[in-house]
């Protein structure tokens, strides 16, 4: 089957094909989202924009500046030559995204990470002006406050969003946590406030425990595909129910057939991070043409066709019920398994 159409929208944009690039260091730097573009990327998610460390770098530099005090010709000459810059670090990340938008020839989406309501609006503009094809709120807040309730943080998250639509006129989606009381309910929330789409959902790094240093032991570990399941589970809840606002799926995405069963359960993208540093851009490729071999062999002729067919919202009856069966059977499946005994089960499994 060679007329197979892989396009697909996203956010209003129209995409050749549903395979993007997340946030990550590749796509920190200009040639490393071009390289992204060559190698077939439908569009590219900048690396993101973290408010602390925009806010700390200028501190740093002011620090310096005053310290100085003007003093010291030898300022202009070398004197602090990295702190002492003409540009600052949100310049170099703005004009990495302008360059990268001017060449890559795919939309560039500006990842914010934002801590306060003026950073959240201030950056976006600017984003805007710089010429991202769209913004993605990057929402990593943990609720440490033990006094604060669900509804305060759900109600929070919104707020951000509506302030930022306010303020800019591309499209604006939301980077959702898993953790939320009710996704479902949040995620509507997040429609009904303007939200142009969801992805889902954000990998949060927790440290773990150094026991040797007694500090926090800081690690990062890629996605495996089992990390689709829970992505899966609510893509496949809330398709049908977004209006016109997209779905991108972000976790665990390594296989033509990850595309595939995202698509399934009906998002209209899908984003990979883990797989492209693990085998580099060219694994783009990979992802595509995976998918394209497993439509041929089923006859499937379009994305559009294959999106949300399995979708848990298409199914009679109820589908938290649908969800929770699965849920027994997988429990009843695992007391049939035959599992090994570890020959030292007292220790931790190797890393």
């Amino acid at each position: 089957m060679n007329d197979i159409d892989l396009k697909t929208r996203y956010l209003g944009l129209e995409l050749p094909h549903p395979v993007m690039a997340s946030a990550s260091p590749l796509t920190g730097s200009v040639e490393g989202i071009c390289r992204l573009a060559d190698a077939g990327a439908a569009a590219v998610v900048m690396a993101s924009i973290h408010e602390e460390q925009i806010v700390a770098a200028e501190l740093a530099e002011l620090a310096l500046r005053e310290a100085d005090g003007g003093a010291h010709p030898e300022a202009n000459t070398g004197y602090f030559p990295a702190a002492l810059s003409d540009r600052s670090v949100l310049d170099e990340r703005l004009e990495t995204l302008h360059r990268a938008a001017q060449r890559c020839g795919i939309p560039v989406i500006a990842s914010l990470n934002g801590v306060s309501p003026a950073g959240w609006t201030g950056f976006a503009r600017q984003l805007e002006q710089a010429g991202a094809a769209a913004i993605e709120l990057n929402v990593f807040r943990i609720p440490a406050n033990l006094s604060e309730d669900g509804a305060q943080v759900d109600r929070e998250c919104v707020d951000t969003l509506r302030a930022v639509k306010a303020c800019v006129r591309i499209p604006v989606s939301v980077k959702l946590a898993p953790y939320h009381s009710s996704t479902g309910h949040f995620a509507l929330q997040l429609m009904e406030a303007g939200a142009d789409g969801l992805a889902l959902f954000n990998r949060f790094y927790e440290p773990g425990i150094d026991l040797a240093t007694l500090e926090p032991q800081l690690d990062f570990d890629l996605s495996t595909p089992a990390d689709t399941r829970l992505g899966l589970a609510w893509i496949s809840l809330l398709h049908g129910h977004m209006g016109g606002a997209s779905l991108a799926a972000t976790s665990g995405v390594w296989s033509g057939e990850d595309v595939v069963r995202y698509l399934l359960a009906g998002a209209d993208a899908v984003m990979s991070t883990s797989a492209l540093l693990r085998y580099g851009p060219g694994h783009v490729g990979a992802l595509v043409q995976g998918l394209r071999d497993w439509m041929a062999r089923h006859g499937d002729d379009s994305v559009a066709a294959l999106r949300g067919r399995l979708a848990a919202s298409h199914r009679d009856g109820d589908p938290g019920a649908f969800l929770r069966a699965n849920y027994r059977n997988i429990l009843a499946l695992a007391k049939r398994h035959v599992w090994p005994v570890a020959s030292n089960p007292g220790s931790s499994p190797a890393p």
